[in-house]
């Protein structure tokens, strides 16, 4: 369908060499008018701009001058005079905390009296004497009256907003807008710039365009030699030699000697003798040993008396007699035969069938598996022999499916086949009209 007009147009009043541009893209996507490029804002080279030299100084080094910076000078230290005063040694904690004679603290520990009940242990709990089981009808829920009842009175749909925010029209307001007392002038705006005055119109200079040389082929037979060919030739060389030293062998009768060569360059020196102190005789002191310590000496209690050992006197003498397991706890809390409480369970409230659950769903009773039918083949049977030829490599689509050749555009033809001319256009085109179907064909002709 995407066809093109070959001809020129047949018009007798504009006639023209250029071909008709007429296509079916052409028809399906028209061309829009093109906007204009606007105006360039380069100024013209009429202008002339005076030649002066550039000052080279800025801001900072016509306002800041540098001046002379000398090296500053150090102040001296202050000499250290000694002062003739003693040093105070006395500090606050020696003032105000003062020593005081320590005394032996009482024990706070009371004595303890075991005292053994001879009365017989109860194990009843007091949560099974206070909490027993009431026999009392079930109470009712106090459940208040939530229903809702429906007001018998018509709704007037209408919202709080509706009957509380009542419209009161627009209010006037006063402008605070300050007032424009700025006069503008009435002369006409200048629009030279400094780009327009400074800027020098340099003349572009042509562009360089590279011209590619032809390839030109060479007349020569091509030998097929590569460089590693041509550079690298096989030279005929000698066979490298073994850089080995030759070693022979040393073939005689003598006896494998034990020592090696450091056994016989690395001898042991002579040690000289070790010297030894010998020990000082102990001789034992003539005065008496004082076995008073400094906790003793100057810690004294005023009336303080020896402590009483803790060890009792009497030896316990061992008896003949067999040991007795018994302990005042085996005595006492001797085991007592309970008997086990049965649970307090109350009435079922469902009655239970008396048939025994047969543990079927809805889905096993009503779903029930059959078994599959066999199905029938509908090939049809083959009533010829049986041949055992190869299968060749043909198929229904290698066979059917054949490449087709191009087909040529109807509007190439001076009177395409199948249609029938109808008249000419304003442009020159033939219009044509299908001799089966009313549909309109264009051809350039």
């Amino acid at each position: 369908r995407c066809h093109r007009c070959p001809h020129l147009p047949t018009r007798s009043y504009n006639k023209s060499e250029k071909p008709c541009m007429l296509s079916e893209y052409m028809e399906r996507y028209p061309s829009y008018p093109i906007t204009l490029p606007r105006g360039s804002f380069k100024p013209k080279n009429a202008q002339k701009i005076a030649q002066l030299c550039m000052e080279g100084i800025s801001t900072t080094k016509g306002d800041y001058i540098a001046h002379e910076v000398l090296p500053r000078t150090p102040k001296p230290p202050e000499k250290y005079v000694k002062s003739d005063e003693s040093m105070d040694l006395t500090s606050t904690y020696k003032e105000d905390y003062n020593a005081y004679p320590n005394s032996q603290v009482p024990s706070c520990l009371p004595c303890v009296r075991k005292h053994i009940p001879s009365a017989k242990l109860d194990t009843r709990t007091t949560y099974e004497d206070d909490y027993v089981l009431w026999n009392e009808p079930k109470t009712k829920l106090i459940r208040p009256d939530d229903r809702f009842h429906a007001s018998e009175e018509k709704f007037d749909h209408r919202t709080i907003v509706q009957a509380d925010y009542l419209y009161k029209g627009p209010v006037a307001t006063q402008s605070c807008k300050p007032l424009n007392l700025v006069q503008k002038s009435k002369a006409p705006f200048e629009n030279v710039t400094n780009y327009r005055v400074n800027y020098i119109p340099h003349p572009l200079k042509k562009r360089y365009v590279h011209e590619y040389e032809k390839y030109k082929a060479s007349d020569g037979p091509f030998d097929g030699l590569t460089t590693h060919k041509f550079s690298y030739k096989g030279l005929a060389g000698q066979p490298a030699k073994l850089a080995k030293p030759y070693q022979p062998k040393l073939l005689h009768d003598r006896p494998f000697s034990s020592t090696t060569e450091f056994q016989e360059k690395y001898q042991a020196w002579p040690r000289a003798p070790v010297f030894t102190k010998k020990p000082d005789v102990y001789l034992p002191p003539l005065e008496k040993m004082d076995l008073h310590t400094t906790a003793q000496i100057d810690y004294k209690h005023p009336k303080g008396n020896s402590a009483k050992m803790c060890r009792p006197l009497a030896q316990l003498e061992k008896s003949i007699e067999p040991f007795s397991s018994s302990s005042v706890m085996k005595e006492d809390y001797k085991l007592q035969l309970c008997k086990t409480q049965k649970p307090i369970t109350h009435a079922p409230e469902l009655t239970f069938p008396a048939k025994p659950m047969d543990f079927l769903t809805t889905f096993k009773t009503h779903y029930v598996p059959h078994s599959l039918p066999v199905m029938k083949s509908c090939k049809p049977g083959w009533s010829g022999q049986k041949h055992h030829t190869l299968l060749d490599a043909k198929t229904t689509y290698g066979t059917s499916y054949t490449p087709k050749g191009i087909v040529r555009c109807l509007a190439s033809y001076k009177d395409p086949p199948g249609y029938v001319f109808e008249g000419t256009d304003a442009d020159g085109h033939n219009l044509y009209v299908p001799a089966s179907k009313n549909e309109c064909l264009q051809s350039g002709h």
